[in-house]
Protein backbone atom coordinates (compact mmCIF):
# COMPACT_ATOMS: atom_id res chain seq x y z
CA UNK A 1 0.00 0.00 0.00
CA UNK A 2 2.82 2.30 0.92
CA UNK A 3 4.58 1.63 -2.30
CA UNK A 4 1.37 2.19 -4.27
CA UNK A 5 0.85 5.33 -2.32
CA UNK A 6 4.40 6.48 -3.14
CA UNK A 7 4.20 5.64 -6.82
CA UNK A 8 0.61 8.20 -7.49
CA UNK A 9 2.48 11.04 -5.24
CA UNK A 10 5.48 10.85 -8.01
CA UNK A 11 3.02 10.49 -10.58
CA UNK A 12 1.22 13.39 -9.44
CA UNK A 13 4.50 15.48 -8.95
CA UNK A 14 5.56 14.26 -12.62
CA UNK A 15 2.23 15.71 -13.82
CA UNK A 16 2.47 19.39 -12.29
CA UNK A 17 5.85 19.61 -13.37
CA UNK A 18 5.32 18.79 -17.25
CA UNK A 19 2.01 21.32 -16.62
CA UNK A 20 4.29 24.15 -15.51
CA UNK A 21 7.13 24.99 -17.53
CA UNK A 22 8.73 28.92 -17.65
CA UNK A 23 9.85 29.39 -20.96
CA UNK A 24 11.79 32.52 -21.99
CA UNK A 25 9.76 34.66 -23.89
CA UNK A 26 12.74 35.57 -26.52
CA UNK A 27 15.36 33.26 -28.01
CA UNK A 28 18.63 35.33 -27.89
CA UNK A 29 18.47 39.31 -27.76
CA UNK A 30 15.83 40.94 -26.06
CA UNK A 31 14.23 43.97 -27.82
CA UNK A 32 14.69 47.56 -26.98
CA UNK A 33 16.74 46.46 -23.49
CA UNK A 34 19.68 47.95 -22.41
CA UNK A 35 22.52 46.39 -20.26
CA UNK A 36 22.51 47.55 -16.71
CA UNK A 37 23.02 46.07 -13.57
CA UNK A 38 19.71 45.37 -11.85
CA UNK A 39 19.02 42.11 -10.15
CA UNK A 40 15.41 40.21 -10.01
CA UNK A 41 13.89 40.61 -6.62
CA UNK A 42 11.69 37.92 -5.39
CA UNK A 43 9.66 38.62 -2.61
CA UNK A 44 8.37 35.14 -0.79
CA UNK A 45 5.39 34.27 1.22
CA UNK A 46 4.70 31.04 3.16
CA UNK A 47 6.62 29.36 0.20
CA UNK A 48 5.41 31.21 -2.79
CA UNK A 49 6.71 33.94 -4.51
CA UNK A 50 4.22 36.33 -4.37
CA UNK A 51 5.81 39.73 -5.84
CA UNK A 52 8.55 40.38 -8.23
CA UNK A 53 10.42 43.37 -9.44
CA UNK A 54 13.28 44.26 -11.25
CA UNK A 55 12.85 41.87 -14.47
CA UNK A 56 15.07 42.44 -17.30
CA UNK A 57 13.81 39.02 -18.74
CA UNK A 58 10.73 38.33 -19.58
CA UNK A 59 9.14 34.75 -19.36
CA UNK A 60 5.68 32.74 -19.21
CA UNK A 61 4.50 30.14 -17.40
CA UNK A 62 2.42 27.50 -18.97
CA UNK A 63 -0.73 25.92 -16.77
CA UNK A 64 -1.83 23.14 -18.89
CA UNK A 65 -5.20 20.95 -18.58
CA UNK A 66 -5.52 17.60 -18.31
CA UNK A 67 -6.27 16.36 -22.04
CA UNK A 68 -9.26 14.90 -21.30
CA UNK A 69 -10.27 18.28 -19.89
CA UNK A 70 -9.28 20.52 -22.47
CA UNK A 71 -11.51 23.07 -23.91
CA UNK A 72 -8.94 24.01 -26.69
CA UNK A 73 -8.94 27.62 -24.54
CA UNK A 74 -6.06 29.51 -23.65
CA UNK A 75 -5.87 32.84 -21.63
CA UNK A 76 -2.64 34.83 -21.17
CA UNK A 77 -2.35 36.49 -17.83
CA UNK A 78 -0.59 39.72 -16.93
CA UNK A 79 -0.43 40.68 -13.38
CA UNK A 80 -0.46 43.93 -11.53
CA UNK A 81 1.73 45.99 -9.80
CA UNK A 82 1.51 49.71 -10.84
CA UNK A 83 4.43 48.86 -13.35
CA UNK A 84 6.64 48.94 -10.25
CA UNK A 85 6.30 45.05 -9.45
CA UNK A 86 4.17 41.91 -10.69
CA UNK A 87 1.58 41.28 -8.28
CA UNK A 88 2.69 37.58 -9.43
CA UNK A 89 0.58 35.05 -7.13
CA UNK A 90 -2.91 36.65 -6.31
CA UNK A 91 -3.01 37.78 -9.95
CA UNK A 92 -1.45 35.40 -11.89
CA UNK A 93 -0.47 31.96 -10.78
CA UNK A 94 -3.74 31.71 -8.74
CA UNK A 95 -5.79 32.47 -11.60
CA UNK A 96 -4.06 30.30 -13.72
CA UNK A 97 -4.44 27.14 -11.57
CA UNK A 98 -8.04 28.09 -11.36
CA UNK A 99 -8.36 28.18 -15.10
CA UNK A 100 -6.68 25.23 -16.04
CA UNK A 101 -8.28 22.96 -13.88
CA UNK A 102 -11.82 23.60 -15.36
CA UNK A 103 -9.78 23.00 -19.16
CA UNK A 104 -8.21 26.43 -20.16
CA UNK A 105 -4.69 26.65 -20.90
CA UNK A 106 -3.46 29.42 -18.84
CA UNK A 107 0.30 31.27 -19.01
CA UNK A 108 1.53 33.61 -16.51
CA UNK A 109 3.89 36.26 -18.43
CA UNK A 110 6.79 37.81 -16.09
CA UNK A 111 7.09 40.89 -18.16
CA UNK A 112 9.49 43.43 -18.02
CA UNK A 113 8.83 46.95 -16.00
CA UNK A 114 9.42 50.27 -17.63
CA UNK A 115 12.86 51.61 -16.78
CA UNK A 116 15.29 54.18 -18.32
CA UNK A 117 18.20 52.14 -16.92
CA UNK A 118 17.08 48.67 -18.85
CA UNK A 119 15.00 50.11 -22.23
CA UNK A 120 15.63 51.95 -24.80
CA UNK A 121 12.00 53.87 -24.59
CA UNK A 122 9.90 52.03 -21.52
CA UNK A 123 6.87 53.46 -22.60
CA UNK A 124 6.46 50.10 -25.37
CA UNK A 125 8.68 47.73 -22.86
CA UNK A 126 5.80 45.80 -21.38
CA UNK A 127 3.51 46.17 -24.43
CA UNK A 128 6.37 44.36 -26.58
CA UNK A 129 6.37 41.60 -24.16
CA UNK A 130 2.45 41.05 -24.21
CA UNK A 131 2.93 41.16 -28.09
CA UNK A 132 5.47 38.28 -27.79
CA UNK A 133 3.38 36.18 -25.30
CA UNK A 134 0.61 36.13 -27.92
CA UNK A 135 2.76 35.42 -30.96
CA UNK A 136 4.41 33.01 -29.16
CA UNK A 137 1.10 30.87 -27.77
CA UNK A 138 -0.13 31.48 -31.06
CA UNK A 139 2.29 30.15 -33.05
CA UNK A 140 2.77 27.42 -30.32
CA UNK A 141 -1.01 26.40 -29.87
CA UNK A 142 -1.09 22.98 -32.05
CA UNK A 143 1.91 21.50 -29.79
CA UNK A 144 -0.64 22.48 -26.86
CA UNK A 145 -3.97 21.38 -28.33
CA UNK A 146 -5.20 24.85 -28.43
CA UNK A 147 -7.60 26.78 -30.90
CA UNK A 148 -5.43 29.74 -32.17
CA UNK A 149 -8.81 31.36 -32.45
CA UNK A 150 -9.47 30.86 -29.08
CA UNK A 151 -6.63 32.73 -27.20
CA UNK A 152 -7.63 35.43 -24.78
CA UNK A 153 -5.97 37.88 -22.37
CA UNK A 154 -6.34 38.70 -18.82
CA UNK A 155 -4.73 41.96 -16.86
CA UNK A 156 -5.36 42.81 -13.46
CA UNK A 157 -4.84 47.04 -11.96
CA UNK A 158 -2.36 48.24 -14.42
CA UNK A 159 -1.65 44.50 -16.07
CA UNK A 160 -4.91 45.41 -17.05
CA UNK A 161 -4.13 48.95 -18.12
CA UNK A 162 -1.15 46.40 -20.52
CA UNK A 163 -4.15 43.80 -21.35
CA UNK A 164 -6.12 46.74 -23.31
CA UNK A 165 -2.67 48.06 -24.48
CA UNK A 166 -2.58 45.05 -26.48
CA UNK A 167 -6.25 44.71 -27.40
CA UNK A 168 -6.41 48.21 -29.01
CA UNK A 169 -3.04 48.21 -30.58
CA UNK A 170 -2.18 44.79 -31.40
CA UNK A 171 -2.10 45.68 -35.35
CA UNK A 172 0.82 48.29 -34.22
CA UNK A 173 3.26 45.76 -33.96
CA UNK A 174 6.46 46.42 -31.62
CA UNK A 175 8.57 43.30 -32.07
CA UNK A 176 9.68 41.44 -35.13
CA UNK A 177 6.21 39.29 -36.69
CA UNK A 178 7.96 37.96 -39.61
CA UNK A 179 5.25 35.22 -39.57
CA UNK A 180 2.71 37.94 -40.00
CA UNK A 181 1.05 35.59 -36.80
CA UNK A 182 -1.98 37.70 -35.53
CA UNK A 183 -1.49 39.63 -32.11
CA UNK A 184 -5.37 40.50 -31.74
CA UNK A 185 -6.54 38.80 -28.54
CA UNK A 186 -9.96 36.81 -29.08
CA UNK A 187 -11.23 38.39 -25.98
CA UNK A 188 -10.38 40.27 -22.68
CA UNK A 189 -11.08 39.75 -19.25
CA UNK A 190 -9.69 43.02 -17.01
CA UNK A 191 -9.81 43.12 -13.38
CA UNK A 192 -10.16 46.74 -12.04
CA UNK A 193 -8.24 48.30 -14.54
CA UNK A 194 -5.83 51.15 -15.35
CA UNK A 195 -7.44 52.52 -19.24
CA UNK A 196 -6.68 55.89 -19.35
CA UNK A 197 -3.32 58.02 -19.08
CA UNK A 198 -5.40 61.14 -18.44
CA UNK A 199 -4.83 63.09 -15.23
CA UNK A 200 -7.34 63.07 -12.74
CA UNK A 201 -8.42 59.66 -14.13
CA UNK A 202 -5.30 57.47 -14.29
CA UNK A 203 -3.40 55.65 -11.52
CA UNK A 204 -0.47 58.51 -11.40
CA UNK A 205 2.02 55.78 -10.07
CA UNK A 206 1.32 53.62 -12.60
CA UNK A 207 1.29 56.93 -15.67
CA UNK A 208 4.74 58.16 -13.69
CA UNK A 209 6.72 54.81 -14.23
CA UNK A 210 4.93 54.01 -18.08
CA UNK A 211 5.34 57.69 -19.46
CA UNK A 212 7.35 59.78 -16.65
CA UNK A 213 7.23 63.04 -15.21
CA UNK A 214 6.23 64.81 -18.50
CA UNK A 215 4.60 62.97 -21.13
CA UNK A 216 3.70 64.42 -24.80
CA UNK A 217 0.08 64.80 -25.48
CA UNK A 218 0.54 61.92 -28.19
CA UNK A 219 1.89 59.48 -25.57
CA UNK A 220 -1.12 60.51 -23.38
CA UNK A 221 -3.52 59.63 -25.93
CA UNK A 222 -1.74 56.79 -27.35
CA UNK A 223 -1.88 55.16 -24.00
CA UNK A 224 -5.31 56.06 -22.89
CA UNK A 225 -6.93 52.75 -24.42
CA UNK A 226 -10.46 53.79 -23.76
CA UNK A 227 -9.71 56.24 -26.69
CA UNK A 228 -8.64 53.68 -29.07
CA UNK A 229 -11.34 51.41 -29.06
CA UNK A 230 -12.51 50.23 -32.41
CA UNK A 231 -15.19 47.69 -34.28
CA UNK A 232 -12.26 45.32 -33.84
CA UNK A 233 -11.15 45.58 -30.28
CA UNK A 234 -11.89 42.08 -29.20
CA UNK A 235 -14.97 41.17 -26.90
CA UNK A 236 -14.32 42.31 -23.09
CA UNK A 237 -15.11 41.48 -19.66
CA UNK A 238 -14.35 43.73 -17.52
CA UNK A 239 -14.70 43.52 -12.91
CA UNK A 240 -14.16 46.67 -11.08
CA UNK A 241 -15.50 48.09 -7.45
CA UNK A 242 -17.26 51.48 -7.14
CA UNK A 243 -15.27 52.13 -3.85
CA UNK A 244 -11.88 51.37 -5.42
CA UNK A 245 -9.77 54.28 -4.39
CA UNK A 246 -6.54 53.45 -6.20
CA UNK A 247 -8.05 53.49 -9.92
CA UNK A 248 -11.57 55.20 -10.47
CA UNK A 249 -14.28 53.18 -11.73
CA UNK A 250 -14.49 55.39 -14.68
CA UNK A 251 -12.07 53.87 -15.92
CA UNK A 252 -13.93 51.04 -16.53
CA UNK A 253 -17.34 52.62 -17.43
CA UNK A 254 -15.25 54.69 -20.17
CA UNK A 255 -13.90 51.61 -21.69
CA UNK A 256 -17.15 49.71 -21.54
CA UNK A 257 -18.81 52.77 -22.80
CA UNK A 258 -16.25 52.89 -25.54
CA UNK A 259 -16.86 49.09 -26.47
CA UNK A 260 -20.72 49.67 -26.78
CA UNK A 261 -20.43 52.87 -28.88
CA UNK A 262 -18.32 50.61 -31.48
CA UNK A 263 -20.44 47.46 -31.18
CA UNK A 264 -18.38 45.80 -29.47
CA UNK A 265 -19.73 43.00 -26.51
CA UNK A 266 -18.86 43.53 -23.10
CA UNK A 267 -19.85 43.12 -20.15
CA UNK A 268 -19.42 44.98 -16.79
CA UNK A 269 -19.09 43.11 -13.39
CA UNK A 270 -19.56 45.80 -10.74
CA UNK A 271 -19.15 45.24 -6.99
CA UNK A 272 -20.80 48.13 -4.59
CA UNK A 273 -17.54 47.60 -2.47
CA UNK A 274 -14.33 45.52 -2.43
CA UNK A 275 -11.51 48.32 -3.37
CA UNK A 276 -8.45 47.53 -5.18
CA UNK A 277 -6.41 44.01 -5.89
CA UNK A 278 -8.80 41.22 -4.59
CA UNK A 279 -8.01 39.05 -7.45
CA UNK A 280 -9.77 35.97 -7.45
CA UNK A 281 -12.25 36.47 -4.41
CA UNK A 282 -13.32 40.10 -3.19
CA UNK A 283 -14.75 39.37 0.24
CA UNK A 284 -17.52 41.90 0.84
CA UNK A 285 -19.59 40.04 -1.34
CA UNK A 286 -21.20 36.99 -1.69
CA UNK A 287 -20.58 36.82 -5.68
CA UNK A 288 -17.70 36.38 -7.40
CA UNK A 289 -16.74 37.62 -10.67
CA UNK A 290 -14.96 33.93 -11.72
CA UNK A 291 -18.19 31.91 -13.06
CA UNK A 292 -20.13 34.75 -14.57
CA UNK A 293 -16.93 35.05 -16.57
CA UNK A 294 -16.51 31.65 -17.87
CA UNK A 295 -20.31 32.00 -18.25
CA UNK A 296 -20.20 35.11 -20.57
CA UNK A 297 -17.14 33.49 -22.57
CA UNK A 298 -19.31 30.42 -23.58
CA UNK A 299 -21.85 32.69 -24.39
CA UNK A 300 -19.76 34.52 -27.19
Amino acid sequence: MLKYLFLVFISTVSMQVFAQQEINLYNGTIPNSKLADIAENAHTENGKVVRISGVTVPTLTSYLPEKEKNTGKAIIIFPGGGYSLLAINHEGHEIAEKLAAIGIAAFVVKYRLPSDETMEDKSIGPLQDAQRAIQYVREHAPEWGISQNQIGIIGSSAGGHLASSLGTHYQDAKIPNPKNTSLRPDFMLLLYPVISMTTGLTHSGSRKKLLGENPSEQQVRYFSNETQVNADTPPTFLVHAKDDKSVPFLNSELFSDSLKKHNVAVDLFTYETGGHGFGLTNKTSADQWFDPFIQWLKNL
